[in-house]
């Protein structure tokens, strides 16, 4: 994890009480779900392990990404012009992570904690999976192998994370013009609803550009439904970490053939062999289908 992360961890404490104070002034606006203390330690005790795991982690990251640069197709200088398509680039490949880490339960069991907080704020940008550190890392290669410094790789991933800090809340509206580029606020709130229409959207992390191009833009329009759509029940962090990928391995003990196996890990969320359970797209069209009615 790069330092700057660390640098600003001050800053994220200092912001999520002054957007607490901000709640606490709202807390009569039914549109507003604020804070609750159980929630916000559950977002804080997830963000704490993260920096620790990614931390451990991060000497075989960089190794990985090293040797995939010594063997690069290109070499590009840092000049001001590298860090413009840098910019673009690690969007994309945050993009790809992150469309891949809902539409593939494999990805998604070590993403769904980020998602399973069923309030807004500041601080569930902090609610951070303890296995991404494991499963993400791939996703990030081929910019060493086209000729970007690893230690510019991950300056870069920095500062996009820091960028999708302040996008978690409900105190900021809609941005106007800067709506058709950029992520905001309401675009993120979108990406963080259980209703139907919302699921799988507006997975960019600077930028939305690439929802627009590849067909999974929503714009927020009925009030977000924060979470999953079946909710946790529990704050244990270890619970909230693991539990999707306890239930992986349930499937899979009680699955009937070997491709029923493979997708239970490699599907999309929610397929079942029976259709007991309904993916996101399922969900979608049904939704559609009722309102046609």
């Amino acid at each position: 994890m790069s330092v700057l992360i660390y640098v600003a961890i001050p800053v994220f404490l200092i912001t999520i009480l002054v957007e607490l104070g901000w709640a606490r002034r709202h807390r009569r606006d039914p549109a507003i779900k604020g804070y609750a203390a159980r929630d916000t330690l559950a977002s804080l005790a997830m963000g704490t392990g993260n920096v620790i795991i990614a931390a451990a982690t991060k000497l075989v990251t960089f190794g990985l990404m090293v040797w995939v640069y010594e063997h690069r197709l290109f070499t590009l200088p840092a000049a001001w012009w590298t860090w413009v398509l840098l910019l673009f680039a690690e969007d994309l490949c945050y993009y790809a992570f992150h469309r891949a880490s809902h539409e593939i339960r494999f990805f998604w069991a070590a993403h769904v904690n980020h998602h399973s907080s069923q309030h807004y704020n500041l601080s569930t940008a902090l609610r951070q999976s303890w296995t991404t550190p494991l499963t993400g890392p791939l996703f990030w290669l081929p910019l060493p192998l086209l000729g970007f410094p690893p230690w510019m790789v991950l300056t870069q991933q920095a500062i996009s994370l820091l960028y999708q800090y302040w996008i978690h809340t409900e105190a900021i509206g809609r941005l106007g013009w800067l709506e058709a580029i950029f992520n905001t606020p309401s675009h993120h709130r979108v990406h963080h609803g259980a209703n139907p229409r919302y699921l799988d959207r507006n997975h960019g992390g600077i930028f939305i550009i690439w929802d627009r191009l590849f067909g999974t833009f929503e714009v927020e329009g009925e009030r977000v439904r924060y979470g999953l759509t079946t909710n946790l029940t529990s704050h244990d962090p270890i619970h909230i970490a693991f539990h999707e990928w306890k239930q992986i391995a349930i499937d899979v003990a009680g699955a009937h053939s070997a491709g029923d196996a493979l997708r239970y890990v490699f599907g999309p969320p929610g397929w079942s062999p029976d259709g007991s359970r309904l993916t996101s797209r399922q969900l979608r069209e049904a939704e559609t289908a009722a309102q046609k009615l």
